[in-house]
Parts: structure tokens; sequence; C-alpha cells
């Protein structure tokens, strides 16, 4: 008699599950309606702004031919590669924006899934953005991190969790000119690990400037990484003009 329920248990959980999702459909985070059990209904997650196919091979900025931008020639980045799942504009933002200021966890773990066929193949490990001590207090998660679990889960790679330290707080970038923004990171992260020469991808939202992700694989090649891929939801671009 006590072995039936517990055979059972993991079957009458599954149907509870998609009766739930059948009979209470979810809300779509951009425009409210059915969702399924989804985040975002198709339509909306049909609308989401793909990268440009002309793109810098490195930092992926767009381009006119899919050639390196004039700035990864005048000075490569410390990271081979950014992988990034959409452009930074509306309605990403909006997604960006409900994870980081309305505390929806439930959004990285979509960005992650989103993300993972992006990423290159082979054994790596994932290293998360972080936060510092302040700002984690303030927002009381680090987005990058939670998006960095849902890739870890996806892909199953292993998670260095804090394999980055942010050491102070920078000013935000976007008003800094290139000299000013590596001098504003300079020296901001150290690493807490050997890493071997293993391949690295490092976790964050969004890519805007790329100064803080190119000190960030600097520090992670100093402490033996091999390449750094930069995997992002979104990718800020400054040349519209040829999307």
């Amino acid at each position: 008699m006590s072995i039936l329920p517990q055979v059972l248990t993991a079957p009458l959980k599954q149907l509870l599950r998609r009766c739930h999702q059948a009979l209470l459909p979810g809300s779509c985070l951009l425009c409210g309606g059915d969702a399924g059990p989804g985040l975002l209904c198709p339509p909306c997650q049909g609308e989401l702004p793909d990268m440009p196919t002309t793109r810098c091979p490195q930092c992926a900025e767009a381009t006119a031919l899919g050639e390196r931008c004039g700035a990864c020639l005048l000075e490569a980045p410390h990271f081979v590669r950014v992988a990034p799942r959409w452009r930074y504009e509306f309605p990403v933002d909006r997604l960006i924006h409900a994870l980081k200021y309305r505390h929806q966890i439930a959004v990285a773990r979509w960005l992650g899934e989103q993300m993972a066929g992006a990423l290159p193949d082979g054994e790596h490990w994932l290293v998360p953005m972080p936060l510092h001590p302040e700002r984690l207090r303030e927002r009381g998660f680090n987005q990058a991190l939670e998006i960095a679990r849902s890739l870890a889960r996806q892909r199953r790679l292993p998670l260095l969790a804090n394999g980055l330290q942010r050491l102070r707080p920078t000013a935000p970038q976007a008003d800094l000119d290139p000299r000013q923004r590596r001098r504003n990171v300079r020296g901001a992260f150290a690493c807490t690990v050997n890493l071997g020469g293993r391949p690295v991808i490092l976790v964050d939202d969004v890519l805007t400037t790329g100064a803080s992700a190119n000190e960030c694989a600097r520090v992670l090649r100093l402490h033996g990484a091999g390449p750094v891929t930069v995997a992002v939801a979104a990718r800020a671009l400054k040349q519209r003009s040829m999307l």
C-alpha cells in the first residue's frame, strides 16, 4: 500500500502541472496576452529584434559587410567573440528592466534558455559578470549569475559563480570616451581561481560599450583562461544606419 503513492508521485505532479498550464495559462510579460507555459506569447517573441547579419566577428558591432570594426582593428579586445541573442532596444529593454528592477527572476531563466544556442561548442567555464557588494545588497541578486545558472543547466557546463569579483564600484560608461572607459574599469575586477587554460564564457545581460567585458576578459586571461567568449542577452549597437 505504501509503494503506490510513491510510484505515482512524479507522474501525478507532471499531470497536475499540465492541467494547471492548460486551465490557467500565463500572461505574456510584454502584452499581457496568453503566453501559455512560456514567458512571452508567440507574436511578441517573434518581434524581438535580431542582431544584424553583418557584424564585427569579434565585438558584434554592426558593420557594412561583416568585417572587423575599426575599434577592434585599432585595439583588439581581450575576448575573442561576443555572442548576443538580440539587439538591445524595444522591447528587449523591457525584459531586462523586468529582471533587474522588478525582480522577475523567471526572466533570467528564460533568457538563459534563449541564449544557449549561441554559445560555442566544447567544454567552457561559465563566469558571470560580478556586481559590487553594495549594488548586490541594493538589488538582492546578480542578474548575470541568474542567467549563467540557466545556461549551465541548458548546456551542462560548470559554473564558477564567484570566479570574478568587483573590487570597487564604477561610474556609468555611456558618457565616457574610450580612454576614460578603460580607465574607469581598470583594476575594478579580480579573479579568484586558476582557470588552467580552459576556455571561458563570460555571461552578462547587456553589452553596451564593452569596456567592462574587455577588462574582465583581460583579468581572466591573466589567471589562466583560454579564449574568452562574452555571452549576453542583448547588444547595444551604435551604427544603426548599417542595420
